[in-house]
């Protein structure tokens, strides 16, 4: 495992690899098994591996959040350690602010219904941010191909409308949504849970559960009421929103004909915890 805190260092190695395939797999550090299953499907399909640890402000439209957002570098690259051991193949970058943005750059786009819905609407400028420091990565890194975890299912949507927007050449893969025992997807802001807190944000998935048996058989707006209810039910939980959408476009739908791939999208915050996940209702 090598470890990179600039960007001419790390350039001035992947020089090695030019004609070779380099998997990327960005991260805000606060690792957990979901991010090492993307960087185990990097490692299995190229030459070399590079997973970078930043915690990138401009997607932050909220101070306090960025303020809190958990930070243990060590504690990350033991976890990556004893993971892959000492896999040559395995890189990591671990640039300052001001490797990433060397000069003040405030940059918008234009991702279409993307920038309109659930997360756009809820955390503004939010997607502008995370294109500004994927754009920076894709140029620094020049990677084969990009992995993303489903759970930030928009962000992948919105990361593949970059890449074509941009015309660039790398390939975004989308890959599984990684789950506690309890059902509660992996991110690193549970760390910031309560064990109690904890249980209680298992119903997320639950209710999501729920909402996929309940799909074609009541309708939308039924199916969706009843997640609402549920929610209500559990003190610990406030509902931010939770939107029926086609899972190609993101557009929310009022009736289950309007599209044959359809994915229940929700934001719950537990305390001050804010937690997004999905589930397909069909396809």
């Amino acid at each position: 495992m090598l470890i990179f805190k600039t960007v001419v260092e790390l350039q001035q190695f992947l020089l090695s690899y030019a004609n070779k395939t380099i998997g990327f797999v960005p991260t805000m550090g606060a690792l957990h098994q979901g991010h090492l299953s993307l960087m185990a499907k990097a490692i299995e399909e190229n030459d070399l591996m590079v997973c970078s640890i930043f915690v990138n402000p401009t997607q932050f439209n909220n101070k306090e959040d960025l303020e809190k957002y958990p930070r243990h570098t060590d504690k990350d690259l033991a976890f990556i350690q004893n993971a892959f051991a000492d896999n040559a193949k395995l890189v990591i970058f671990l640039p300052d602010v001001k490797e990433i943005y060397p000069n003040k750059i405030e940059k918008s786009y234009d991702f279409g219904n993307l920038s309109l819905v659930m997360e756009a609407q809820h955390r503004p400028g939010h997607f502008d941010g995370v294109g500004m420091v994927l754009e920076r990565f894709f140029d620094v890194v020049q990677p084969t191909r990009a992995y993303f975890g489903e759970k930030d299912f928009q962000q992948l949507a919105v990361v593949r409308n970059l890449v074509k927007q941009l015309k660039l050449p790398v390939q975004i893969i989308g890959c599984p949504i990684v789950r506690e025992a309890n059902g509660l997807a992996m991110s690193s802001r549970n760390e910031r849970l309560t064990p109690e807190q904890k249980e209680q944000a298992a119903n997320i998935y639950k209710f999501l559960q729920d909402a996929k048996q309940q799909a074609k058989i009541l309708s939308v707006e039924e199916v969706k009421n009843n997640f609402i209810s549920a929610i209500k039910n559990i003190l610990a939980l406030q509902l931010e929103y939770l939107e029926i959408a086609d899972g190609n476009t993101l557009t929310p739908i009022t009736n289950w004909e309007e599209t044959t791939y359809c994915v229940a999208f929700v934001a719950v915050f537990v305390g001050n915890v804010r937690l997004i996940d999905n589930v397909t209702l069909y396809s």
